[in-house]
C-alpha cells in the first residue's frame, strides 16, 4: 500500500486533503500558518505558466505547415467559447429562478456593512471596455509580458513567433530545435514541481478548515448547493453532450484528469494545472497546436464555472434584498457578463471584482448586496476553478475534432487506461507521430 501510494500521485493528493482536514479542525491555530504551503506551490506552477505555453503554441505552429489551420483553429475556438459560454448564463439563471434561490432571505439594504468590501467595488476599474481590453492584449514589451505572467499577452507573441518561424522555414530550424529542448528542460522541471503538489493542497486545506470550521464545510448555504448542482448538471449534460458529439465519454474523461482535479480542489486555482494538462491532452491524441491555442486562451474566454456563478449569484442578491427584476434586467445581465467574464482570469480577487463590476451595469441592483456572497466565495470558488477546467479540457477536445486534429481511437484506448500517462520531459504528442509516455 505505502508504494502504491509513493508512486500515486493521486493517492498522495487525497492523502494530503484528509490529513489537511484533520490537522485543521485539530490545530487550528498552527494550521493558520500553513497557508504560505498552498500559496508556495501555485507560485511555483505560475512561474513556469508563460514558458510552458510560449514553448508549446511556437512548437506547435512551426510545426503545422499550414498556416491556415492555426487561423481556422483559432476562429473556431472564439465561436465555441461564446456558445457555450452563452448557455452556462444562461442554465445560470434558469436554475436561480427554478430554485427561487434566496427568495424569503427578506435582507433589508441597511442592514448590510460595507465595510467587509473592502477595495473590491475600487478595482473594477480594472475591468474595461472592448477597445481597452483589445489593446490590452498587446504588451509594452516582450519581456513584460513573461514578467507580468499575462497569458493572453504571451500566447499573442508566441503565435506571431511561431508563425514567423513557420514561414521562415529550414532557415530557421536551429531555433525550432532550441525552443523543443527548451521545452523539455521547462517539462522536467514542472515535474518536479508537480510531485510537491500533496504538500500545497495539504496546507491550503489545513489554512481553509482552520479560519471556516468544518461547520462551514458542510453547511454553505443554499446559494452553494445550487451552484454545485448546476455546474454538475453543466458538465454532466452540457459538456457530456459535447463530448458524445465529439466520440468521447464525459464520466471516463474527467477520470483521466482526476488528479489535475483534485489539485484544483485544494488549492481554488486552475492556473496550477495548466501545463500538465495540456501534456494529458496531448498524450490523448490532440494535437500540439490545437492544445496550445485552445487550452490557453479558454482559460480568459471559456469560463463556464464562472459565468454560472455571475447569474446565480446576480439573482440570489436580487431576491434576498427584495430587488424586483425585468426581464430588460434579466437582459442586461447576460449581455453584461458576456462581456465581463473575458477579463475575470488574472484579476485579484476576480470573482468578486467582475460580480461588483457587473451589478453597477445593472442599476437595478444594490451593488452593497456584494457582502452577501463574501463568506462563501472561497467554497464557490472550488466549483468555479473545477467547472472551468472541465470546460476548457473539454472545448480543446471539440475543438479537436471539429479540427480532424484528435486520434479517436488512441484517446478511446487512453481513457478505457490501455495507456498509461506520466508527467515527462518529452516531446509533445503530435497525432501524426503519437507514442506512449
Amino acid at each position: 500500500m505505502l508504494k502504491w501510494c509513493s508512486r500515486s500521485i493521486f493517492l498522495q493528493v487525497v492523502l494530503g486533503l484528509i490529513i489537511g482536514i484533520v490537522c485543521g479542525l485539530s490545530f487550528p491555530a498552527f494550521s493558520a500558518e500553513l497557508k504560505p504551503l498552498g500559496d508556495g506551490f501555485i507560485k511555483l506552477i505560475k512561474m513556469l505558466i508563460g514558458l510552458v505555453v510560449f514553448c508549446v503554441v511556437v512548437s506547435g505552429i512551426s510545426g503545422a505547415g499550414d498556416l491556415k489551420k492555426v487561423g481556422r483553429i483559432g476562429l473556431k475556438s472564439v465561436l465555441y467559447f461564446e456558445v457555450l459560454t452563452t448557455l452556462a448564463l444562461v442554465i445560470g439563471l434558469v436554475c436561480a429562478y427554478a430554485t427561487d434561490l434566496g427568495t424569503g432571505a427578506n435582507i433589508h439594504l441597511d442592514q448590510l456593512s460595507t465595510s467587509d468590501l473592502g477595495d473590491l467595488t475600487a478595482r473594477t476599474h480594472q475591468i474595461h471596455g472592448a477597445s481597452t481590453f483589445i489593446m490590452d492584449l498587446i504588451p509594452n514589451s516582450v519581456i513584460g509580458a513573461f514578467a507580468d505572467n499575462n497569458i493572453l499577452q504571451v500566447l499573442l507573441f508566441a503565435v506571431l513567433f511561431g508563425s514567423a518561424l513557420n514561414l521562415v522555414g529550414e532557415q530557421a530550424s536551429g531555433i525550432s530545435r532550441l525552443i523543443s529542448e527548451l521545452s523539455h528542460v521547462v517539462f522536467r522541471i514542472m515535474g518536479m514541481i508537480v510531485r510537491l503538489a500533496p504538500i500545497g493542497v495539504f496546507g491550503a486545506i489545513a489554512f481553509t478548515t482552520s479560519k471556516y470550521g468544518i461547520q462551514s464545510l458542510q453547511h454553505l448555504g443554499s446559494l452553494v448547493v445550487v451552484f454545485y448542482l448546476t455546474c454538475s448538471v453543466f458538465v454532466l449534460l452540457v459538456l457530456g453532450t459535447v463530448m458524445r458529439l465529439s466520440g468521447l465519454r464525459i464520466l471516463p474523461f474527467i477520470k483521466y484528469l482526476r488528479e489535475e482535479l483534485l489539485i484544483v480542489l485544494g488549492t481554488a486555482s486552475s492556473d496550477a494545472v495548466l501545463p500538465q494538462v495540456m501534456r494529458k491532452l496531448e498524450h490523448l491524441g490532440i494535437g500540439s497546436s490545437t492544445v496550445g491555442l485552445v487550452v490557453p486562451t479558454g482559460y480568459s474566454f471559456n469560463l463556464d464555472g464562472f459565468s454560472i456563478y455571475l447569474t446565480l449569484a446576480i439573482v440570489f442578491i436580487a431576491h434576498a434584498t427584495g430587488t424586483p427584476l425585468a426581464f430588460t434586467d434579466l437582459l442586461t445581465i447576460l449581455l453584461v457578463s458576456l462581456v465581463t467574464s473575458k477579463g475575470a482570469h488574472g484579476i485579484p480577487g476576480s470573482a468578486l471584482v467582475i460580480l461588483a463590476a457587473t451589478l453597477t451595469a445593472v442599476p437595478a441592483i444594490p451593488v452593497v448586496g456584494l457582502v452577501l456572497v463574501l463568506a462563501v466565495d472561497w467554497f464557490m470558488g472550488i466549483g468555479r476553478a473545477l467547472t472551468n477546467l472541465i470546460g476548457n479540457c473539454v472545448a480543446t477536445v471539440a475543438i479537436g475534432r471539429w479540427e480532424n486534429d484528435i486520434d479517436l481511437k488512441r484517446a478511446n484506448n487512453v481513457l478505457a487506461a490501455r495507456q498509461g500517462f506520466a508527467f515527462k520531459a518529452q516531446k509533445p504528442v503530435n497525432v501524426a507521430h503519437q507514442q506512449d509516455f
